[in-house]
């Protein structure tokens, strides 16, 4: 056996407030006064200037809060500061230049609005005065490059306080960290909009009323929040690698930003459960180019062309995994990774060892059950045993009430029927999946399927 090689199955024998808008350029209103100059008037560099202010707010916003959260500690202050900022660069820019380091402006720029609105707000509320003063004699770590690196592992530890509700806590990372709509951090919770809003107001209100640190705990305190942060990152990759619903089946920065904070999570701590993570997300991330045509509909991992996926990102991934294992420490995110490892290194999709990936489930199985590993593993049983042993177990699933309103039970379920030849199961299996599908290149996929059945 090959040193590093994910083959054989050394893994079973060795052992898982606001919305879109706010995210838009809506503060350009407010920064710049359209009226006063046409069209044909607008430099070359005036809309160059314009443009790279959008693309730096889709890039750089959330590092940018997160860093004025630190500076100025409070939410809804710094939410005000960052849009105050990017209004600033709408004005500033297209006259001044770029600057060299954007964020940092930026940041520097926040930071000083807030303190003049602060002081603003004094004439009112004598209590302000003390803290404008205070943040304006405090020294400025905005160009402070390891500082600003870590912010948003710091926000990420300060929105998973075990103060917090378990349920608040995600939402309010995924909702301050990463930038995702109260809508989809409603559907990723499989829970209403309003429900996800109010989690947000009450735990930003906890963290200022109980005056929780912004800050990394030390390492004895560290390994019981990692639970929470890890769940936190994989549903930002998750959100990113299979957009929750949409017009696209991936959101490619915020894959890229769930790797980068996991590579940054397993720089303070390495444990194996950290590392696992990571190589899962990169095990993924190594085929993402190659899960849409160009036009963006879904393509099969089966159809998919293996010479694209990214070899890099495949033997970084599997090289953590062996790691991960190493440790001795076997979680459920290792697991995964173990899984994901064994698709990357098969040559051909028939030559997939699916007898290893049905066994590596029957052990995530048992470290993490869920309705969802257990539909994972009756796929899997179906392509080692055949469709009629994955179908049963299926079955057993939704007759036991489980996942009933999960599309994809529904879309396993009619291709299993499909393989075998009963049309018209196949078709009632996938109407229910296409019902209850979000996603349009999911959509299209399953419609594209009801009219294959209806041609046969």
């Amino acid at each position: 056996m090959r040193h590093g090689s994910i083959s054989g199955r050394r893994f079973s024998r060795a052992i898982t407030s606001a919305s879109t808008a706010a995210n838009k350029l809506h503060f350009a209103a407010a920064a710049y006064d359209y009226s006063l100059m046409t069209t044909d008037k607008i430099s070359h560099t005036t809309a160059k200037a314009r443009a790279r202010v959008e693309v730096v707010y889709r890039e750089e916003s959330r590092r940018v809060l997160a860093t004025l959260i630190r500076l100025l500690g409070d939410f809804e202050l710094a939410e005000e500061a960052l849009h105050d900022a990017f209004a600033a660069a709408l004005t500033q820019w297209p006259r001044d230049g770029v600057p060299r380091n954007p964020r940092a402006w930026l940041v520097s720029a926040g930071r000083f609005k807030a303190i003049d609105q602060l002081r603003r707000r004094a004439r009112f509320d004598a209590s302000l005065t003390e803290i404008a003063h205070q943040l304006d004699l405090d020294n400025d770590e905005s160009d402070d490059v390891e500082m600003l690196e870590d912010d948003q592992l710091r926000l990420i530890f300060t929105c998973c306080h075990p103060s917090l509700a378990h349920d608040a806590q995600i939402a309010l990372t995924l909702r301050e960290v990463c930038g995702l709509t109260t809508e989809e951090v409603a559907r990723a919770f499989l829970t209403s909009t309003a429900t996800v809003a109010q989690r947000i107001v009450r735990a930003k209100a906890k963290i200022r009323d109980a005056r929780i640190p912004y800050e990394v705990p030390d390492k004895a305190a560290l390994p019981e929040r990692l639970d929470t942060v890890l769940h936190v990152i994989y549903l930002v990759f998750n959100e990113g690698y299979s957009a929750a619903f949409g017009a696209e089946l991936t959101r490619r920065q915020l894959t890229a930003e769930a790797i980068r904070l996991g590579r940054l999570l397993i720089q303070l701590l390495p444990d194996p459960e950290a590392t696992g993570l990571l190589a899962l997300m990169l095990l993924h991330e190594s085929r993402s180019i190659t899960r849409t045509t160009a036009g963006g509909d879904m393509v099969l991992l089966d159809q998919q062309d293996r010479s694209q996926w990214n070899r890099a990102q495949i033997e970084e991934g599997s090289q953590l995994v062996l790691r991960a294992l190493a440790a001795g420490e076997i979680g459920p995110y290792t697991l995964q990774a173990a899984i994901a490892a064994v698709h990357a290194e098969a040559p051909s999709a028939d030559a997939t060892d699916w007898a290893e990936i049905a066994g590596l489930y029957e052990l995530l199985l048992r470290v993490d059950p869920s309705p969802v590993v257990e539909l994972n593993r009756a796929a899997a049983i179906a392509m080692r045993d055949g469709p009629d042993a994955g179908l049963r177990l299926i079955d057993a699933l939704l007759t036991r009430g489980e996942l009933l309103d999960y599309h994809l039970a529904h879309a396993a379920r009619a291709d299993l029927y499909r393989r075998l030849g009963r049309a018209d199961q196949a078709r009632d299996a996938y109407q229910r999946a296409l019902s209850l599908a979000r996603q349009e290149p999911e959509r299209r996929f399953l419609a594209a399927r009801l009219a294959e059945l209806a041609i046969e």
